[in-house]
This record gives structure tokens, C-alpha cells and sequence, in this order.
């Protein structure tokens, strides 16, 4: 995912152009650049590959001033991080910044080389700078022309748009990757992320799918996917905007929870055609590498543990891969036989986690295929020292148990699970053309699990004075139950242990009784009766139960049974969605506790020591 930052005002905006870039790092860093119109009217343009910093070197030696702009910050798709593919990119008078995927870029370039066009880089953004320099020569209005320009682009694109001959104006495109306009006195701004541009506004215009945008220094107007004028409500934002802030919400944590619709949309966004999964969001050798997997690794601590736990269910039944998972620390310190052609992935929140990373680099020297990160932090070492990234959009989590970093991981693995099947042939007909619209509705599926939650608050009442608590799960659904038992005991200091719910009756069964309450998540699943059969196990020896369950599974309240019903979901998602509840549960237990929930005792955010 990369970053794009612009602006039209009455004063000099390359600093503010290159701040909105520094606070947007943390989506790529591959190259950044930016194009000035400048005062003695010319477009002039500095790139450098690698970080912010090296732009903003360069800038110090040789200054661009001017009144309109536009800047990026890139991570690699289309290209070699190298300055020559760096953003932005011109085409004669007109420059184009560009986050997404072009699909079609490689037709588009043959018919824009048999015009006559020449091109400088290996990007897919290149070819709309010049598509739309075409397209100028018929419809000189820049507006219009970039109507008329996307309507001949494939894929999810997010961009900003100046040009020489028309130096009073930045217009902007949305399709499936998110742009929001900050509103100014005399001058108006463009960014990828509203917090690119809290240094100079506190009031945004968030664009909607196919919406294109002309903004000039005082007026803003917009056009719809149908090409119809219309108006976006403008927000301001006071304090508790940033992540910083715990704004309406007694704890981080719980804050983060609530966000969880929000960022699960921006870790999709610019990721997701009509039908599939756009492959080379992981990168511009994802396609080719994928193509030669015949295994995977994952490695992981954790939370993020639990998240590739999940995602060996998906790689094996969804895409026909066998997935091996393992704890970090254990991976790096045994001799590990690896399997021929055997993809490498490493999950983590920060990037920076000890034992994930010495993994890595222990497995760089044992033969595997290549090597994949998801991950959080675009400028980690995990990401640097990585292969292939796909980038999380949790935004910065602050609360030291993590929730929202945990369910984009699995968007993520599940994007990669559908781009490893599609690549390979192995998915079966119609499943990713079918999971991609149940991707898209995720959102408002975790959005009705988060209105359960004064549901979730009561059911935490039972736990107020319990020490021990059993979480059941079975299939995708048992590592679920491991991060619900994980999160509370990180919180509220209860003693909580998970297992397969089949495995009840061979040992754990001993330890039921009235006094330890029993926690499952029950899709409505092939696995359901099984379940329903295990939870008879547990109320025959006076356990309480609490069951989270589909809301067509037919499980009813009753004595020493509380059942809280869950939105219908596709069984692949339901992992993602049953998060919710569990995370709930922690944190109101935990309140109830009296435990400090956003920093509890012995524990650190990110684990950068063995």
C-alpha cells in the first residue's frame, strides 16, 4: 500500500507535502517523490528510492517551491524499488501519483507504445500519466479527462492528478483504494490517510467509491461513479481523532476493538477486484513465486500465532497447500527438514519481534522458496528483510493485547490463502469469486458483532469471581478459542487454557465443575453437532457454559446455559467474526477485575528480546 499526499494553496507546500509523506510511512518506503508546479512555472520533480528522509535530503540541496503539488511515499508492486520506478510519474505536462493495481497495464502499454509514447519505467502507473496525456488532446479539461481515462483502467487505483497547463487545480480518483480531501481557508489538500494531513486541517472530505474530485484553493466539487455532481459530508475532528487518544472509550483496548470494521476496510482496499484477489498486492515477484509453492511455513508468536493456526485450515482445505505452523522461538531452534519449494511466512504486529525475526534469517540459510511477511509496520525489519510483505491496516495499536492486529492478519492470510489457489488453479470453481463478496461485507458483519457488546458486558458478570476458565473450539474455530483463553488471561489475570473440543473427554473433562465456566464458538458448521454432542459432555459434570453460536444453530438458553446468538456468516470468515466476542469478554472481565487492561503486568507491546 502506498501513500499519496497533495495540495493547492496560496503559499509554499513542499513541507507539507513531505510531512503528510513522514506520517505516511508507515504504508511503504520503497521510494518516495514528489512534483511541484513551481513559481517561475514549471513541473519539476525529485524521487529517491528508499525512505522519506532520503527525499527530504535531497529537497534541502535542491528546493522546490510552489503553490500546487502532489507526493508519494511507494511500496513495490509493478517494478524495482529504484528511483526510475519511483512516483511521481510524467507524462509530458501531466503528473500522476498512484496507489493500487492497474490489471490491464501491460494492453494499455502495447496500444500507448504504438502511439507513440515511450516509457521510462517498469510501473503500471506510467501508463495511466500517459493514457491520460492522450486523452488531453481530445477532452483538454483535466477533470473530464480523467473521467474518461479510468474508465479504460482494470483494477483498484487511488489517484492524484496535476498538470502545467492548468495549474490552479489537483483532481483526484477513488476505486477501491481510499483517498479523503482535508479542507482549508484558501487552500485544499488530497491524502491516502486523513493523518497525513492533521498538521494542517481538522476537517475532511471522505471520497466514495468511483468518485472523482477537482480541488482547487477554494472550492472542492465532485462527481459520482455515474458521472452525477454531488456533495460529501465534511467532518471535523477535535480531540481523540488520533490513535494517541482513547477519545470516547475508558481503554485503548477497548477503542481498538471498535475499530475493527474500519481498519479490516482499509487492509481490503486497493487488494480486491471484481471476482479475485489482486496477487500482486504482495508484491511484483508474488505471482511468479507463488506459482512454484507447494508448501508453507509459517512461523509466528503469539496472538499471531493463532492467526497462522487459522490460516492453515484455509491453506489446505481452500487452496490444496500443506501448512505447517510453529511457534518462533521453537522454529529457530531446531534442525528443521524443509519440504521442496516451501513458501516462508512470518506473522507479526510490529515487525520487530525477536524470535520472528531471527526465524527468518535462520530460514534465509536453509532453503526455502522465498520468504513472506504480514505485518503491520511498513519500515520494520521483518518487512525489510523480507522477500514478499503483505501490509496490515491495523494503524497503530496501542493497547498491549492485541485486537485489531489480529483479525487484518487474518484478512490477510486468507488474501493470501485465495491468491496462492488462484495462481496455482487449485481453488475449487466460484469459491473466490464468492469469498471476495463476503470480503467485502466482512465489515458490516464485525460491526453487528460489536452491537453485542452491553450482551457480552452482562455474560462477564459469571467471571467475576472465577480463577479458571476452559475455551472449546473445533476445526478453524480451536485457534480462536487459544486467542480467546490468551486474551483473557493477559488481562484479567484469569487462568484460562483452550483445546479442541473432540479432546474434552481425554483429559480436560477431569476439570469441570460448577465453579470453572466453559467458553465456545459454535458456527453453524459440519463440525456443529459434534460440538453440540461435547457440550453435553460439559453440562452432565454441572459446567457452566457459555456458547457464542450461529444464529441458525438452533442453541437455546437453558439451566447452566448461555447462549449468545452471532450473525449468520460463510463458515471460511466466521474465525474473523468470532474474534469479536472473545475480545469482548476479556476486556469486561478484566474491567470488572480491576486489572489495568491497556498495560497489563509482565507484559510489553512489542517483544524485541528471547
Amino acid at each position: 500500500m502506498c501513500g499519496i499526499v497533495g495540495a493547492v494553496a496560496e503559499r509554499n507546500i513542499t513541507a507539507i507535502l513531505l510531512e503528510g509523506l513522514k506520517r505516511l510511512e508507515y504504508r511503504g518506503y520503497d521510494s518516495a517523490g514528489v512534483a511541484v508546479f513551481t513559481n517561475d512555472n514549471t513541473l519539476a520533480r525529485m524521487r529517491r528510492p528508499g525512505k522519506v528522509s532520503e527525499l527530504e535530503q535531497a529537497l534541502q540541496v535542491e528546493p522546490l517551491v510552489g503553490r500546487l503539488g502532489i507526493a508519494h511515499t511507494r511500496w513495490a508492486t509493478h517494478g524495482a524499488p529504484c528511483e526510475r520506478n519511483a512516483h511521481p510519474h510524467f507524462s509530458a505536462d501531466v503528473a500522476v501519483v498512484h496507489n493500487g493495481i492497474i490489471e490491464n497495464h501491460e494492453a494499455l502499454r502495447e496500444q500507448l507504445k504504438a502511439l507513440g509514447y515511450v516509457f521510462t519505467s517498469d510501473t503500471d502507473t506510467e501508463v495511466i500519466a500517459h493514457l491520460l496525456h492522450h486523452t488531453l488532446k481530445d477532452l483538454p479539461d483535466l477533470a473530464t479527462a480523467l473521467k474518461a481515462t479510468v474508465k479504460q483502467l482494470h483494477g483498484a487505483y487511488g489517484l492524484a492528478v496535476i498538470s502545467a497547463k492548468q495549474p490552479d487545480r489537483l483532481v483526484a480518483a477513488r476505486s477501491g483504494s481510499p483517498l479523503v480531501i482535508g479542507l482549508g481557508l484558501g487552500e485544499n489538500f488530497l491524502a491516502s490517510d486523513q493523518l497525513a494531513l492533521r498538521q494542517v486541517t481538522d476537517r475532511f472530505m471522505y471520497l466514495e467509491e468511483g468518485d472523482i474530485a477537482d480541488i482547487r484553493r477554494d472550492s472542492v466539487q465532485i462527481w459520482d461513479v455515474d458521472g452525477k455532481a454531488v456533495e460529501r459530508e465534511s467532518v471535523q475532528y477535535r480531540d481523540g481523532a488520533e490513535a494517541a487518544d482513547k477519545g470516547e472509550f475508558r481503554h485503548f483496548m477497548l477503542k481498538e476493538i471498535h475499530e475493527q470494521p474500519s481498519v479490516v476496510q482499509r487492509t481490503l482496499e486497493g487488494r480486491l477486484g471484481h471476482d479475485h484477489v489482486l496477487v500482486q498486492a504482495f508484491g511484483p515477484q508474488a505471482a511468479e513465486l507463488f506459482a512454484n509453492v507447494r508448501n508453507v511455513q509459517i512461523v509466528a508468536c503469539g496472538t499471531s500465532y493463532h492467526a497462522g493456526m487459522v490460516a492453515r485450515y484455509w491453506l489446505e482445505e481452500l487452496a490444496g497447500i500443506p501448512c505447517q505452523v510453529e511457534v518462533a522461538s521453537e522454529f529457530r531452534y531446531r534442525k528443521v527438514v524443509v519440504q521442496p519449494d516451501t513458501l516462508f511466512v512470518t506473522i507479526s504486529q510490529s515487525g520487530e519481534t525477536a524470535d520472528t525475526l531471527a526465524a527468518l534469517r535462520n530460514a534465509k540459510e536453509l532453503g526455502f522458496l522465498g520468504s513472506l511477511a504480514i505485518c503491520n509496520v511498513g519500515i520494520s525489519s521483518l518487512v525489510r528483510e523480507s522477500d514478499l510483505t503483505l501490509l496490515t491496516q491495523a494503524g497503530r495499536e496501542i493497547g498491549v493485547a492485541s485486537t485489531k492486529a489480529f483479525t487484518t492478519q487474518l484478512v490477510g492470510l486468507l488474501l493470501l490463502t485465495l491468491s496462492l489457489g488462484q495462481v496455482r488453479g487449485t481453488l475449487a470453481a466460484g469459491v473466490e469469486a464468492k469469498l471476495v463478496e463476503e470480503l467485502r461485507r466482512l465489515p458490516a458483519r464485525l460491526g453487528e458483532a460489536l452491537a453485542m457488546d452491553s450482551i457480552v458486558e452482562k455474560i462477564a458478570e459469571l467471571f467475576a469471581d472465577k480463577n479458571h476458565t476452559l475455551f472449546l473450539g473445533r476445526g478453524a474455530q480451536f485457534p480462536v478459542a487459544m486467542e480467546g483463553a490468551l486474551k483473557l488471561k493477559e488481562i484479567s489475570y484469569i487462568h484460562a487454557e483452550a483445546y479442541p473440543a473432540g479432546e474434552l473427554k481425554h483429559g480436560p473433562l477431569a476439570l469441570v465443575d460448577d465453579d470453572m465456566p466453559v467458553v465456545t464458538v459454535a458456527p453453524n458448521n459440519e463440525l456443529l453437532e459434534k460440538l453440540k454432542s461435547n457440550l453435553q459432555e460439559v453440562r452432565a459434570r454441572g459446567g457452566q457454559l457459555i456458547v457464542f453460536a450461529d444464529e441458525k444453530a438452533g442453541m437455546t438458553n437453558g439451566e447452566g446455559t448461555h447462549v449468545v446468538n452471532m450473525p449468520h456468516i460463510h463458515d471460511t470468515l466466521s474465525p474473523i467474526l468470532y474474534t469479536i466476542p472473545l475480545q469482548l469478554l476479556s476486556y469486561y472481565v478484566a474491567v470488572l477485575k480491576g486489572t489495568d487492561v491497556d498495560q497489563p503486568r509482565n507484559l510489553a507491546k512489542s517483544v524485541t528480546v528471547e
